[in-house]
């Protein structure tokens, strides 16, 4: 079993209840738009997987992907920052998930935390919403979930407030 912190969007603010809220994780996923001084103490702190946003500078770009793709135990994952949602995908990550047919496909970008299944792809969709303090979102948002296997469960929406 591998325990995930998904989170997304921090735009260069880091929640010091990150840290409690996902001590228990084995790795942290971060869907895009790091912004400055978030990558180095997610890395110090648990093993780091990520994509870049929009937003992210050069160097963050030259450290993570537009887009990655992994297996999690018997799950295949397709994380993009900016992707959209079933079944209103945008055109490129579409064609990606039609080409890679990921079991879990995680996005950020919207702002908007949704866990939902495509049945039609047979995808579980994830966008933790936002865990910063940019953009026009009420409360912050971040996920913890486990993959078992070839399952996902145990799924839990953690609020950090306004």
């Amino acid at each position: 079993m591998t325990r995930i912190g998904l989170i997304s969007d921090t735009h260069g603010f880091l929640d010091d209840a990150v840290f409690e809220h996902f001590k228990n994780c084995d790795e942290v996923w971060h869907a895009g738009d790091f912004g400055r001084d978030v990558i180095e103490p997610l890395q110090k702190f648990k093993p780091l997987k990520g994509v870049y946003g929009n937003i992210d500078s050069a160097a963050i770009r030259s450290d993570f992907p537009e887009q990655l793709i992994f297996m999690c135990e018997e799950v295949k994952v397709m994380m993009r920052h900016i992707g959209g949602y079933p079944p209103k995908y945008n055109p490129a990550t579409k064609k990606e998930i039609l080409l890679h047919q990921p079991q879990l496909f995680i996005s950020g970008h919207s702002h908007i935390l949704k866990i939902m299944y495509d049945d039609k792809l047979h995808c579980l969709h994830m966008n933790p919403g936002a865990a910063g303090k940019q953009g026009w979102h009420k409360v912050r948002t971040l996920i913890r979930f486990e993959v078992d296997g070839n399952e996902m469960k145990n799924c839990e929406v953690i609020e950090l407030g306004s």
